[in-house]
């Protein structure tokens, strides 16, 4: 399966933005592991906004 460009970089900024880890450290995450970042940080995020 092909992942596309576009999403996998959409993916790394979000990381890179709100957790400031380096590229190599986001690229070596396995596909379902970022996934799991990008959905704790969007908790993280919504929890932000709601106080």
């Amino acid at each position: 399966m092909t992942y596309a460009a576009g999403r996998l970089w959409e993916e790394v900024a979000y990381v890179a933005y709100y957790f400031h880890w380096p590229l190599d450290q986001i690229l070596d995450l396995e596909h379902g592991h970022r996934l799991t970042v990008i959905e704790e940080i969007g908790k993280i995020h919504q929890a932000i906004d709601s106080a």
